[in-house]
C-alpha cells in the first residue's frame, strides 16, 4: 500500500551560476601598475632634488593671489580697448567654424571609404592608418609644420586645424557610419542601387544626429586649439593678444577679461550644440 498522505516534492537544483573574477591579472593593468609607479618615482625624485633655492614661498603665495584678484575680480580692456579684443576674439571664432566646415566635409568623404560595410577591406584600412597617424601628430604640431611651408599667418593655422579636423572627423563619422544595421544597406544594393545612392538614402539620414553631435564637439576643439595656434603660429586672434597680455606685457587686468570672452563663447557654442541634437533627436 502506498502511502500518499505526504509527498516530497524535491525542487530542481539551480545551475551554478559562473563565478566572476573583479580582479583578473592582465598584461593591461600590470603595464598601468608600472606606469604609474614610474611617474610616482619620478616625481618624487624631482621634488627631492629641486633646486628651491631662494624661493620665499609667503611672497610666492601673496603674489599669486595678487594676480589672481587682478585677474577675475578686476578685469578690464587695458591698452587695446574692448572693440579690438571683440575683433580679436570673432576671427578665432571663424578660424575655428571655417576649419570644422572643411573637417566636415572631407572628413565625411574619408569615412564613407574608410567603413567596413561599405567599401573595400584594404581600402578602408589605408584611410584608417593614415588618419590615424594624423590624429597622433597634435595640432599645434601640424600648424607649426605649414608655418615652415606657408610662412607664419593665417594659411598656416588653416591648413593645421582643417588637417587634424579631417582625421579625428574621420574616425568618428566611421563608427557611426559602422554601427548602422547591414539589412538596410544591403536592401538598397540588392536593388540596383549605386554607391552614392546608398550613402545619402540609408547612410546619410540614419547618422545625421551623431553628425552633428560630433561636428560640434570638433568646433568646441578647434576653437580651443585656434586660441593656442593664434599666438604659436602667427595667426592672431583671441590667442595672439593672450599672449601678448599676460606673457610681453603682464596685463593681468586684460588677461582676465579675455578669459571671461573665451569662457562666454565656450558657454555659447554648447548651448547651440545642445539645441540642435536636440532638434534632430526630437524628429
Amino acid at each position: 500500500m502506498i502511502n500518499t498522505d505526504e509527498q516530497i516534492i524535491q525542487q530542481p537544483k539551480s545551475p551554478k551560476s559562473p563565478e566572476i573574477k573583479l580582479h583578473e591579472n592582465s598584461l593591461s593593468r600590470t603595464m598601468i601598475a608600472v606606469v604609474f609607479a614610474s611617474l610616482v618615482i619620478i616625481t618624487g625624485y624631482t621634488l627631492m632634488h629641486l633646486d628651491a633655492a631662494g624661493i620665499q614661498l609667503n611672497t610666492a603665495f601673496r603674489e599669486l593671489a595678487t594676480n589672481l584678484q587682478q585677474m577675475f575680480l578686476q578685469p578690464s580692456a587695458g591698452t587695446d580697448g574692448f572693440m579690438p579684443l571683440l575683433q580679436a576674439l570673432a576671427s578665432s571664432v571663424l578660424l575655428s567654424i571655417l576649419t570644422t566646415i572643411i573637417g566636415a566635409v572631407f572628413g565625411f568623404f574619408f569615412a564613407v571609404l574608410a567603413s567596413k560595410n561599405l567599401t573595400n577591406a584594404y581600402l578602408g584600412a589605408g584611410i584608417r592608418i593614415v588618419m590615424a597617424i594624423v590624429r597622433a601628430i597634435p595640432t599645434i604640431i601640424w600648424a607649426l609644420i605649414f608655418s615652415i611651408i606657408c610662412g607664419l599667418g593665417t594659411t598656416a593655422a588653416v591648413l593645421g586645424l582643417s588637417f587634424h579636423s579631417v582625421a579625428y572627423l574621420t574616425k568618428a563619422y566611421s563608427e557611426s557610419i559602422e554601427g548602422i544595421d547591414k539589412s538596410t544597406i544591403e536592401s538598397l544594393k540588392v536593388t540596383g542601387a549605386k554607391f552614392w545612392v546608398v550613402v545619402f538614402q540609408a547612410i546619410w539620414p540614419t547618422i545625421i544626429a551623431s553628425f552633428v553631435s560630433w561636428t560640434f564637439i570638433r568646433l568646441e576643439i578647434n576653437f580651443a586649439n585656434a586660441i593656442a595656434v593664434g599666438a604659436a603660429a602667427g595667426a592672431g586672434g583671441i590667442g595672439y593678444q593672450l599672449f601678448v597680455a599676460s606673457g610681453m606685457s603682464f596685463d593681468f587686468h586684460e588677461t582676465g577679461l579675455i578669459v571671461y570672452l573665451v569662457i562666454f563663447v565656450t558657454f555659447v557654442l554648447e548651448f547651440i550644440a545642445v539645441k540642435i541634437r536636440q532638434m534632430y533627436l526630437d524628429r
